[in-house]
């Protein structure tokens, strides 16, 4: 017999199985011996002094449990016709996946490194302070996700199938905790491992990957794309997935020098705010005592409306690291990820305002690339401010939101080290003048929020695409060139790992149709 109930428990009896059992056994009157559960939902209530955790559990009396995630069957597609994806972050990873679900060859073409090798160029930001422009925190095996932190929150719900692409990472090796926590999360050293494995099921059903090859050129022949010519001379023949993430502002030039239609599109941009781990857990659960033995590291979300604008935090890493994000020379960005224990001294988290293209000066007929002229030349700033290397530039929380520049900073998980700098004075006014009202109203809700041990690093600017790939809504092709499929968070129709994903599968679809048709 097999019977889900939902339970309201405190922390020290959701987070220890033992008890939990215990628990069930008195309520249920069950014998212990014959029963067995599995946690199917966990969400954390910190709303009230006391915090309760909310659980969704499976009790299976006198039978096994079931296997805890649903495989997908990838069957060989040898001789296939074939298909070309252009980046393997989650967009491509996951179209590729649907690919050979419907029969279909994918071959992958990723202008970064694998995601073991990326490891390694990352390590090296650190050391000499300067960045490889084909292998860094965005380009690369798995994307810009893989090496920021694997957060599979999603808000995304009714574009597609969340539950699929969560059991396809746990049949690659992810924890099947992901099935359960209200906001998964992997965790960074966690995830390479997976993406290693979603490459051998695409490899070893007859797939192919080509890394460290850049597409330069779209082949188009009579109004549709039939492949791409990559850098090193090569042509790759088939219609095309175009999932090269946010940061491929290459390819984002060719399109638009090219009359393949592109759009502005707003985007967010500001800082990423560090905070001692200990406070953020005080605040958020009520307790001087921080978060005590069973609870995790303590998250927040933050969002409001300052000035016709939308102020709010974005990708929280709590016990997680700030890292250098940027993708080339004369660039300072910053994000944030955490390892799978969130185990740091420090939580991190964008905090970001709204920034539309009228915001920048363009009117009705926005250039194209407006908004990505703006975040370069954000981040050209930062770099000029930051010393001219991955130094970045940082002032105090209540410092910033006073006017005032100090000549100290906290302690900070940033590796390549912070310069203090007056972010208040040099950020767009539009920009600073919001995060500073946004922090001050945060505060009013969250006591102590506000704060001189916590720490704004600049730029967060990489929060999605600042732009947009016209596709028809329906075909999910180009709405000028059939056969390209623009995609995931590069093109503009996701935020985050599993949207993408999502948007990966979704064009997998699309293309399947168009080729069956």
């Amino acid at each position: 017999m097999t019977e889900d109930i939902q339970l309201r428990v405190y922390p020290d009896v959701a987070y220890d199985e033992a008890k939990l059992i215990d628990n069930i056994v008195q309520e249920k009157g069950l014998d212990r011996n014959r029963l067995r559960i599995r946690v199917t939902r966990r969400s954390i209530d910190a709303r009230q002094r006391r915090v309760m955790v909310n659980l969704g559990v499976r009790l299976f009396v006198d039978e096994m449990p079931d296997d805890a995630f649903r495989p997908t069957d990838y069957r060989p597609v040898d001789g296939k016709r074939q298909a070309i994806v252009v980046g393997a972050g989650p967009a491509g990873l996951f179209a590729a996946l649907r690919l050979i679900e419907h029969g279909i060859r994918p071959v992958i073409l990723e202008r970064g490194k694998t995601v073991r090798e990326r490891k390694r160029d990352i390590a090296l930001i650190t050391r000499t302070q300067e960045v490889d422009p084909e292998s860094n925190y965005s380009f690369g095996e798995g994307g810009a996700g893989a090496f920021s932190d694997g957060k599979l929150y999603t808000r995304s719900k009714k574009r597609g199938n969340v539950d699929k692409v969560l059991n396809v990472l746990c049949q690659h090796g992810a924890d099947t905790a992901i099935l359960v926590d209200a906001h998964p999360h992997i965790g960074t050293d966690k995830l390479p491992r997976v993406i290693e494995n979603i490459r051998a099921t695409i490899t070893g059903c007859g797939g192919e990957f080509h890394f460290q090859t850049r597409m330069t050129a779209l082949i188009v022949k009579d109004g549709r794309a039939v492949g791409v010519e990559t850098a090193d001379g090569r042509t790759f023949m088939g219609d095309v997935i175009l999932a090269t993430g946010h940061s491929a502002r290459d390819v984002y030039r060719w399109l638009n020098d090219n009359g393949i239609g592109i759009e502005a599109k707003a985007l967010a941009v500001g800082v990423r705010l560090e905070h001692p781990q200990h406070q953020i857990d005080c605040l958020q659960y009520h307790s001087s005592q921080g978060r005590g033995q069973y609870l995790p590291p303590a998250e927040y979300s933050m969002v409001a409306q300052i000035d016709g604008r939308g102020v709010y935090s974005f990708c929280m890493c709590p016990g997680g690291f700030v890292v250098p994000a940027a993708s080339g020379p004369e660039q300072v960005v910053v994000n944030g990820m955490s390892p799978s224990n969130r185990g740091s001294r420090w939580a991190n988290s964008g905090v970001v305002v709204e920034v539309r293209p009228s915001d920048v000066g363009a009117g009705t007929d926005a250039d194209a690339l407006c908004m990505m002229r703006f975040q370069e030349q954000l981040e050209r700033n930062a770099w000029q401010q930051g010393g001219m290397r991955q130094t970045a530039p940082a002032q105090r929380m209540a410092d910033f939101v006073n006017g005032k520049l100090g000549d100290s900073l906290p302690e900070s998980s940033y590796t390549p080290g912070l310069v203090a700098s007056p972010l208040h004075f040099w950020l767009p006014e539009f920009v600073s003048k919001r995060l500073r009202k946004g922090f001050v109203h945060f505060s009013k809700s969250a006591k102590g929020f506000l704060t001189n041990h916590a720490t704004v690093i600049g730029v967060e600017t990489r929060t999605s695409s600042p732009v947009r790939i016209v596709r028809d809504p329906v075909t999910l092709q180009h709405v000028s060139v059939a056969g390209l499929f623009p995609c995931g968070e590069g093109a503009g129709y996701a935020g985050g790992i599993v949207s993408a994903a999502i948007d990966g599968e979704r064009c997998a679809d699309a293309m399947a149709a168009s080729i069956n048709q």
